[in-house]
C-alpha cells in the first residue's frame, strides 16, 4: 500500500498569511466611511480643505492594504510550491515503491501528465481560492454589521441576495468538478497514448499504421477540446449566475439610497431620513459586499481544478503491488566480490496477480551454487514472474526464497540485489553517453572497466558503442542486437553479481546475433549462477539443466 499523500498545508504562518490577504479586504470600510465623509463635507460647502485629511486616511490605508495582500500573497504562494514539491516526491516515491511488474501501475505518460501538468493546478487552488474563502466569511458579515445600524432595509436586502448566489453556484460547482476531473482524465490518456505511439512510431511506418494512428490521436484531441469547453461553459455559467444577483442587489440598494435621500422613503432606517454620509456609506459598501462572492466565481474553477489533481495525484499513489524491501533502508554491500556464487531455493511459493487464478502454487525449485538453469514454458506460464519473484519485483504471497541461504523479505532484499544481475528481454537506452548507459551511475565503474564489459559484449568494434558516444533514447542508434549486447555490458561491469537472472536475451534476435550474444552470455555467467527463462530452444541446449514450467514443474532430461 503506498505511504498517503500529505494533507493540505496547515501551519501557522500560511493560514495567517490567508487570513491577512482576505481580511485586508476589511480595510475598505474605514475607506469608504472616510471617502462619505468628505463628499458630504464638500458638498456642505466646506471646500476641498476639508477632503485633505480623509484623503490621507484614504491614502495610507490603500498602501497598508496593498502591504498585506502583497505578503499574504507571496507567502502563501511560497507555501503551496513547497506542499506541490511535496507532494509530488511522495507520489514519485510512490511509484518507484510499486513494482515495476504491476498491471495495474499507470501507464509513464498518464502518470507523467499528473504529476507535471494536472499538478500545476494544486498551486491556484491554494493561492487564490483558500484566501477567498477567508474573504467571503469575513468580508459580507462585517458589512452588513456596519449597515445595520444605519439602514435595516438595505442590511436586509444584501442578506436576502446573498445566500441565493452560494446555493446556485454550488448547484453549477458540483458539475464543474466533475467536468474538471473527466477533462483531466482525457488529458492523462491522450499523453499516454501519444507516448507510447512515439515510442513504437517505427514500427507503426512499418506497417502502415501511421495515418490511423494520427485519426485516433485527432480523435482523442477533439474529445479534449469538447471537455474543455464543457469546463469553460460551467465557469461562465457560474460568473453569469453571480453578476444576476449581486447587480440586483447593488440596484435595489441604489434605488432604496436615492429615494430616501430625495425624501421619497421615510422608512428602512432607524431615526428616518438617512443623511447624505450614511446613504454614500451603504451605497460605496453594497459592491463591496459582493466583491468576495464575485472573486469566489472567479476562483470556483480553481478549486474545482485543484481538487480534481489533489485526486488524480492521491489516485496515482494509492494501491498497486509494492515492491519487497520499499520500507526497509538498502543494506550496502562490501565492495568485494563474493566468495563464491549463490544458491538459489524456492519453498511452497505461491503467486497470483490480482484478481486472477494463482501462477504458481506451493512451487519447489533448487538452484545449486554456480548452476545454469533454463525456464522453458508456454507464454503465460510464468517464466518472467519467476524470476522477478527472485530478484524481488514481486511479493510472493505465501512461501519462502532463500539466496545463499539468506531469506528474501523486506529486510533482507536490499543487500541480496546487490548479488543480482538482471538482463530483461527489451532492456531500455536512455538518452546518454554508451558509457552512462553501461555503469547506469555506479561510482566504482572506471572507463577500463567500461571498455572491458564492450569487449565482452563484442561492442569494442562498433562505432556507435564507444564509450563517448550519445544515445538516443529507445535505443536510436543501435540495432536491436547491440542493445541486448549493451545489457550484457551492464551485467558485466557488475562483478558483485554472482546470480544471473536473465529474461528471453534471444528474442527478437535473428540466429546468428542470437548465438554471438549466447556465446557472451555463457562467457560471462562463468562461475556464477544463472537462471534463464526462454523460449529459444538453442539456448535451452547449452545450459546444462532445464525446467519446464507448467500446471506442474517438471525437470527436462538432456
Amino acid at each position: 500500500m503506498a505511504t498517503p499523500l500529505p494533507a493540505l498545508p496547515r501551519f501557522v504562518l500560511p493560514r495567517l498569511a490567508s487570513l491577512v490577504q482576505g481580511g485586508a479586504a476589511l480595510l475598505w470600510l474605514p475607506q469608504a466611511a472616510l471617502l462619505a465623509s468628505a463628499i458630504s463635507s464638500m458638498a456642505a460647502g466646506t471646500g476641498w480643505h476639508g477632503a485633505v485629511p480623509p484623503a490621507a486616511g484614504i491614502v495610507l490605508l490603500g498602501l497598508l492594504r496593498a502591504g498585506a495582500e502583497a505578503w499574504g500573497a507571496c507567502t502563501v504562494y511560497a507555501a503551496a510550491r513547497t506542499h506541490l514539491s511535496a507532494l509530488r516526491a511522495q507520489v514519485a516515491l510512490a511509484l518507484a515503491q510499486r513494482s515495476p511488474l504491476d498491471r495495474q501501475r499507470a501507464q509513464s505518460g498518464q502518470a507523467a501528465s499528473v504529476i507535471a501538468e494536472q499538478a500545476e493546478a494544486i498551486v491556484p487552488y491554494l493561492v487564490r481560492y483558500r484566501p477567498t474563502r477567508w474573504k467571503v466569511l469575513l468580508v459580507p458579515l462585517t458589512i452588513v454589521a456596519a449597515i445595520a445600524p444605519l439602514s435595516w432595509l438595505a442590511a436586509l436586502i444584501l442578506l436576502v441576495a446573498a445566500p441565493l448566489i452560494p446555493v446556485f453556484m454550488a448547484l453549477v460547482g458540483m458539475g464543474a468538478q466533475a467536468a474538471s476531473r473527466a477533462q483531466m482524465v482525457e488529458m492523462g490518456g491522450m499523453n499516454a497514448f501519444l507516448l507510447d505511439r512515439l515510442r513504437g512510431l517505427a514500427t507503426l511506418r512499418a506497417v502502415g499504421a501511421v495515418d490511423a494512428t494520427a485519426g485516433r490521436l485527432d480523435a482523442s484531441a477533439q474529445s479534449l477540446r469538447r471537455r474543455t469547453m464543457a469546463v469553460l461553459r460551467i465557469a461562465f455559467l457560474s460568473s453569469a449566475v453571480l453578476e444576476l444577483f449581486s447587480a440586483l442587489g447593488v440596484a435595489m440598494v441604489a434605488a432604496y439610497i436615492g429615494f430616501s435621500l430625495l425624501g421619497t422613503f421615510h422608512f428602512g432606517s432607524w431615526g428616518g431620513k438617512l443623511r447624505l454620509n450614511e446613504g454614500l456609506f451603504i451605497l460605496l459598501l453594497a459592491p463591496a459586499f459582493f466583491e468576495p462572492l464575485r472573486e469566489l466565481a472567479a476562483v470556483w474553477h480553481d478549486k474545482a481544478a485543484g481538487e480534481a489533481g489533489l485526486a488524480a495525484l492521491a489516485d496515482l499513489a494509492d494501491g498497486g503491488v509494492a515492491m519487497p524491501g520499499h520500507a526497509a533502508a538498502d543494506a550496502i554491500a562490501s565492495s568485494a566480490a563474493p566468495a563464491a556464487p549463490p544458491a538459489v531455493r524456492l519453498q511452497h511459493v505461491q503467486f497470483a496477480h490480482p484478481g486472477e487464478a494463482p501462477l504458481f502454487d506451493g512451487l519447489d525449485l533448487q538452484v545449486r551454487p554456480g548452476e545454469h538453469v533454463a525456464l522453458l514454458g508456454a507464454s503465460g506460464a510464468g517464466k518472467s514472474t519467476l524470476l522477478s519473484l527472485i530478484a524481488g519485483l514481486l511479493p510472493a504471497g505465501s512461501g519462502i526464497i532463500h539466496i545463499d541461504g539468506v531469506a528474501l523479505d523486506d529486510a533482507t532484499v536490499g543487500g541480496l540485489r546487490q548479488r543480482m544481475a538482471w538482463m530483461g528481454q527489451r532492456p531500455h537506452v536512455f538518452a546518454a553517453s554508451v558509457s552512462q548507459n553501461i555503469t547506469l551511475g555506479r561510482e566504482l565503474a572506471d572507463v577500463a572497466a567500461v571498455s572491458a564489459a564492450l569487449r565482452l559484449a563484442e561492442l569494442a568494434t562498433v562505432s556507435q558503442a564507444q564509450p563517448g558516444v550519445m544515445l538516443g533514447d529507445g535505443a536510436h542508434g543501435l540495432s536491436g542486437g547491440e542493445a541486448v549486447r549493451l545489457a550484457l555490458a551492464r551485467v558485466a561491469i557488475h562483478p558483485q553479481a554472482d546470480l544471473l537472472l536473465v529474461d528471453e536475451p534471444t528474442a527478437h534476435l535473428d540466429s546468428e546475433t542470437a548465438a554471438r550474444v549466447t556465446d557472451a552470455l555463457l562467457k560471462l555467467a562463468q562461475g556464477k549462477t544463472m537462471i534463464v527463462a526462454t523460449h529459444d530452444p538453442v539456448l535451452a541446449a547449452r545450459l546444462p539443466r532445464r525446467v519446464l514450467l507448467g500446471a506442474q514443474t517438471q525437470e527436462l532430461q538432456a
